[in-house]
């Protein structure tokens, strides 16, 4: 996830507030609630990275189903200040 929504000035957004907080979630659920090996860095720009292990996927896919979900649902909300974009790595 990156960028910004423009939803409102900056600690007023609640778009922005919306996603980064739903990211989070996505992020304690995989590491604290799942237990699974995984890495989760914030880059200098505020970039969050979740990296999960190949031998948790099956056990997170629930987790970050429902973050797409979530995340398709903001658009649809608000779709001058989000775009879900599907890449695969």
């Amino acid at each position: 996830m990156k960028g910004h929504a423009d939803a409102g000035s900056e600690g007023n957004d609640i778009v922005c507030a919306a996603v980064s907080s739903a990211a989070y979630m996505a992020a304690n659920t995989i590491t604290d609630v799942i237990q699974a090996q995984a890495e989760v860095t914030v880059d200098e720009k505020g970039v969050l990275y979740v990296m999960v292990q190949p031998r948790w996927a099956d056990q997170c896919r629930a987790v970050l189903e429902g973050l797409r979900l979530h995340m398709e649902g903001l658009q649809e909300q608000y779709p001058r200040n989000i775009q879900v974009i599907y890449t695969e790595v």
